[in-house]
């Protein structure tokens, strides 16, 4: 049923990952001892190319890195992953994007701090170049690292393309109706459709409310993701909750974007949208039983395994 290879277009971020662990957060102006340190290719564009391509799914990316060392880990890390590179951007007046994270080992809980870098500059003129593109794409999948406009430009492109769009909006910040009208899948945490909605969510009833007024300016399907209680996809005809699937996790990092690389992977083969769900919220449960971001993203055998020993 699932033949043809899905083919995506990521247009969004990357950040090098700095890592480490520590065994409370530290208050301020307290130092903590932790470790290990750990480095690799993160940034919400980045991971959830490397997780659809993990899944079979054939990528392409429009991502900015600055022309530096750690620009070359990006674009290694890229081309490893097998990811379509022709839309990539080396820019000489800004440095890579970074992510610090501290990782609570008790809990496995993150703190992060972004310094965007070259990401601030990905432009219109760089998804101009992808046009042809998006309009052969299955779905774009965009999220908010960097510049809005650069998102609604390509988002009006991929509309008129009537190719699908995916937008995790992520980080959370208000949107504009113009550009939820050209959204087909809004992929929102319980912290972003709250802000986005401005209802407060905090549970599956509210979760739904605040996805009906989001539906309301125009997506076609809302899916909030709720951490400890699974997912919970609206659209116009139905409403599915996908409880979370029970895994000992250890690093929670980065188990949206293994999420959302899933669900367009899945939408772009036709999967239900139960079906997408339930197979995007297996490989995010997969990607916290490991440390990292896009090296925890979990490949398509593993996900279908995993989900055979579920009910």
């Amino acid at each position: 049923m699932h033949n043809k290879t899905p083919r995506i277009l990521v247009i969004g971020s990357f950040m090098v990952d700095l890592m480490s662990k520590s065994p409370q957060f530290p208050s301020p102006g307290q130092t903590v001892m932790g470790g290990p340190f750990h480095m690799g290719a993160g940034g919400k564009g980045s991971n959830q190319a490397i997780a659809a391509a993990k899944l079979g799914a054939h990528v392409d990316i429009v991502v900015s890195l600055g022309d530096d060392q750690f620009g070359d880990m990006a674009y290694d890390s890229l081309i490893q992953a097998g990811i379509g590179t022709a839309y990539v951007k080396r820019v000489n007046d800004a440095s890579t994007g970074i992510a610090l994270i501290i990782v609570d080992d008790s809990s496995g809980e993150n703190m992060i701090v972004v310094a965007p870098g070259s990401n601030d500059v990905l432009d219109m003129s760089d998804v101009e170049k992808a046009r042809q593109t998006i309009r052969e794409a299955d779905c774009v999948v965009m999220q908010l690292e960097v510049p809005l406009e650069t998102v609604e430009y390509a988002a009006k492109l991929a509309q008129e393309a009537k190719t699908r769009v995916i937008l995790d909006p992520a980080p959370g910040r208000p949107l504009s109706d113009e550009l939820l009208a050209n959204v087909d899948v809004l992929t929102p945490n319980a912290d972003e459709a709250q802000i986005i909605s401005g209802i407060e969510v905090v549970d599956l009833v509210t979760a739904e409310m605040a996805a009906r007024h989001l539906l309301s300016k125009g997506p076609g399907i809302v899916v909030v993701t709720l951490g400890s209680l699974g997912a919970l996809a609206v659209s116009q005809d139905e409403v599915i909750h996908i409880p979370a699937f029970d895994v000992d996790a250890i690093d929670t990092t980065g188990a949206g974007d293994a999420f959302n690389g899933a669900l367009a992977t899945a939408l772009a083969e036709k999967f239900s949208l139960y079906e997408a769900c339930r197979f995007a919220g297996a490989a995010a449960a997969l990607s916290v039983t490991k440390v990292g971001t896009s090296i925890a993203a979990p490949y398509r055998r593993d996900v279908e395994e995993f989900l055979k020993t579920q009910r």
